[in-house]
């Protein structure tokens, strides 16, 4: 007799909002609390609806788990409960920053109160900022500060790290990138692959997919195709991809005309079966699917975005001998940094911040493999075993609410 499977329990809020100027719709899931407050940030595109919203908050509640060490001694930051929002609304949109606006403002009890956010797809920080600046909020993260020790030196703090650059992008933008890489190299080490000349290929360039281009191409691994909105820039020599990450645009797209005599450009699902040893999907949610996954020829797939393998590819992966490593351990770098240094474990500089995630990623990813090997599950179910590990104690601990 099969067990049916358990179904999530209900999140504790979930609401969705219509926008009276434009008919767009905006959602907000909470999914748990600890210690009164909620993180997740808020993403803006075409399409999202109220189910990806609450799948996205679901992991958050996974990461933050995830990163929660009950025997690090003097470790300030306590994970949080997880929480998502999301607008359905073309961020190219000359519409899009109004509804952003009025979103927050009708958002605005639970950002004050319970719900923690930032910048996520189709949204930079600072666009965030000023829109919730416009929207009278006085942060979007202000619902932590009563947990804060000293608030006024913790956002001084904060503000004084997002206002950090390295080589000409914000330390915001690569915190999560170097996240990600580190998961991927972790990854390579345990099958003892080489960095050098090793091959990736990504889909998007923005923020996520930029930084990890970096990080990966200054480890020694050849970035040989990128895929952005307009299509695939693919080159098995390998990309320049300090030229690339120069010529794209807000949204990560990038300017054809910066491309070399040997960059090719493809289609747009071009990416997917490039000759490489890692696949980055580092854009869009369900971006691999049943169909699409049979000409996957990486040995990793590391997920950059948020829930961008579908369960069914993911399945059909595995048993070609393809492993997927899943967001809610990869991508968690960037929200662990933002708590990391708003609660004083980290400085406001940046190789201290890149220290604190190598080290926290790499801990995390050789402990879910680990998990993985000695279950005989994938990764994403060891992740969650993990994380299902230490909610009891977070919940005894701290208080948990659903």
């Amino acid at each position: 007799m099969t067990t049916p499977p358990v179904s999530p329990p209900a999140p504790l809020i979930s609401l969705t909002w219509t926008d009276h100027a434009t008919g767009c719709r905006g959602h907000l899931v909470v999914d748990r609390l600890v210690r009164g407050v909620s993180s997740g940030g808020l993403r803006m595109r075409q399409g999202c609806t109220l189910e990806e919203v609450a799948g996205l908050a679901r992991g958050m509640t996974m990461k933050e788990a995830l990163h929660f060490d009950a025997d690090r001694p003097g470790a300030r930051y306590i994970p949080l409960g997880g929480a998502k929002g999301g607008i359905d609304c073309d961020p190219r949109d000359p519409a899009a920053y109004g509804v952003l606006v009025r979103y927050l403002r009708a958002m605005r009890p639970y950002i004050e109160s319970v719900w923690t956010t930032g910048e996520d797809l189709g949204l930079s920080q600072d666009l965030v900022d000023r829109a919730a600046a416009e929207a009278g909020l006085v942060s979007t993260v202000q619902a932590v500060y009563p947990l804060l020790d000293d608030e006024a030196g913790a956002r001084r703090r904060l503000a004084d790290a997002f206002a950090l650059e390295v080589d000409g992008i914000g330390l915001d933008e690569l915190v999560g990138g170097c996240g990600v890489a580190e998961a991927a190299l972790a990854a390579l080490d345990r099958d003892g692959v080489a960095y050098e000349g090793a091959r990736v290929a990504l889909q998007g360039l923005g923020t996520m997919g930029g930084a990890t281009a970096r990080f990966l191409s200054r480890a020694g691994l050849r970035v040989v195709a990128v895929a952005d909105v307009k299509g695939t820039i693919a080159n098995p020599a390998g990309l320049d991809v300090e030229a690339l990450l120069a010529a794209r645009d807000a949204h990560g797209t990038v300017d054809r005309g910066a491309l070399r005599a040997g960059d090719r450009e493809l289609p747009a699902d071009a990416w997917l079966a490039q000759d490489a040893e890692v696949l980055v999907p580092a854009a869009v949610s369900y971006a691999v699917d049943g169909v699409n996954q049979a000409g996957i020829r990486a040995r990793w797939v590391v997920e950059a975005a948020n829930m961008p393998v579908l369960p069914e590819a993911e399945a059909l992966l595995a048993a070609r001998g393809i492993t997927v490593l899943p967001d809610v351990v990869v991508n968690s770098g960037t929200n662990a940094w933002w708590w990391w240094t708003l609660f004083g474990d980290i400085r406001a500089d940046a190789e201290e911040a890149f220290a604190h995630t190598r080290r926290a990623m790499r801990e995390l990813v050789g402990l879910v493999l680990a998990r993985a090997a000695a279950d005989g599950c994938s990764p994403r179910a060891a992740a969650h075993a993990v994380a299902a590990d230490r909610l009891p104690v977070m919940a005894e601990r701290f208080g948990w609410y659903r």
